[in-house]
């Protein structure tokens, strides 16, 4: 039985992957240092499953080690990461420790272990498409376009992304980088744009949407996307990075129009409060993403194949039928992050 560490199993991607892969009965090891993200309701668990959960932060290295000397992984998944570029401007100093220092410290735990048992672990560490920055016109960013990021948060992933292939070189790690669109699906926390709109929708409020809502953004399920890190995992070349995207692109304003659509066609019934409200833009706010997913594609048959009707239709409806999901989170952190008060 194969063995793998996901750090930050506990949040949206995460929990999803973890899901994805008990499924194909894996040993499972968590690491999630258990933040305001972190939640255990999106993992479905049943008897026969092997998984093991540990709370601590990826900088605490020599606790890593531990976990890598006692189970020692066939792999590990990296998804621990302060992730929302809006708390990157409020408090950047959060997205420095995490995504460059936490990143420091696994790559650290991995190249002593390597030396010290003679076992070369291969990591996944999972980035993002905003290393990029803005993308002009039509034309889409392919693995070899150079880095331009606009926030402390693409920053600070550009950054780790940096640190991941200086450790392949220089150490002889064995790591592969990918680099997702925009996700989406079931048990994403609602400060980011689609659990947002739905939690707004499902609450008769209205639903905020920067600036003009002329943004564009590459939208992808969470499905897809843990189907493409496992093959990523097992097909990547070390030392590659590997963009996953669906090539659908919307605005944020079309995006929730859209949305409004399929749950009217849902018979849902929409308070009469639900309406677009354009509230004030994001310092640096980046006017598009768009990637190149041709590499995957072509050399590692990869493709996403659900469409984003069907997706947002998934998605609305786990929300609609799991409404106990958002009191699963502390109420006074719940309604902070999405600007609430108690």
């Amino acid at each position: 039985m194969k063995k793998f560490i996901i750090t930050g199993g506990s949040g949206f991607i995460g929990s999803n992957l973890i899901n994805f892969l008990l499924k194909k009965k894996f040993l499972i090891i968590n690491i999630d240092k258990g933040s305001y993200l972190s939640n255990s309701y999106n993992i479905n668990l049943n008897k026969k499953d092997k998984y093991f959960i540990f709370k601590t932060d990826i900088n605490n290295k020599s606790k890593i080690l531990s976990i890598l000397k006692k189970f020692k992984p066939d792999g590990i998944f990296n998804l621990a990461a302060e992730t929302h570029v809006d708390r990157s401007i409020e408090n950047p100093s959060e997205f420095i420790k995490s995504n460059i220092l936490g990143v420091y410290n696994l790559l650290e735990a991995i190249r002593i272990y390597k030396k010290k048992f003679k076992k070369n672990i291969k990591l996944l560490h999972v980035s993002t498409d905003e290393v990029y920055g803005d993308i002009k016109g039509m034309s889409r960013s392919n693995e070899n376009y150079p880095y331009n990021p606009s926030s402390p948060y693409s920053a600070s992933k550009a950054s780790s992304d940096h640190l991941i292939k200086s450790y392949v070189r220089t150490y002889g790690v064995k790591a592969v980088i990918s680099n997702c669109c925009n996700n989406y699906g079931p048990g994403q926390f609602p400060e980011k744009l689609i659990p947002t709109l739905i939690f707004n929708i499902l609450n008769n409020k209205h639903l905020p949407i920067y600036g003009k809502g002329k943004n564009s953004r590459e939208w992808i399920h969470v499905n897809d996307h843990c189907k493409a890190l496992l093959t990523i995992f097992n097909k990547g070349k070390i030392g590659e990075s590997y963009n996953v995207g669906s090539n659908i692109n919307l605005s944020n304003l079309t995006l929730a129009r859209k949305l409004l659509s399929l749950v009217k066609k849902n018979n849902f019934i929409i308070g009469n409060k639900v309406k677009i409200k354009f509230v004030k833009d994001r310092p640096g706010h980046d006017f598009r993403y768009a990637i190149n997913s041709q590499k995957i594609k072509k050399s590692l048959k990869w493709k996403a194949n659900i469409n984003l009707d069907q997706g947002l239709s998934h998605t609305f409806n786990w929300y609609l039928n799991n409404r106990r999901f958002f009191n699963s989170f502390s109420k006074k952190t719940f309604y902070k992050r999405i600007g609430l008060k108690i």
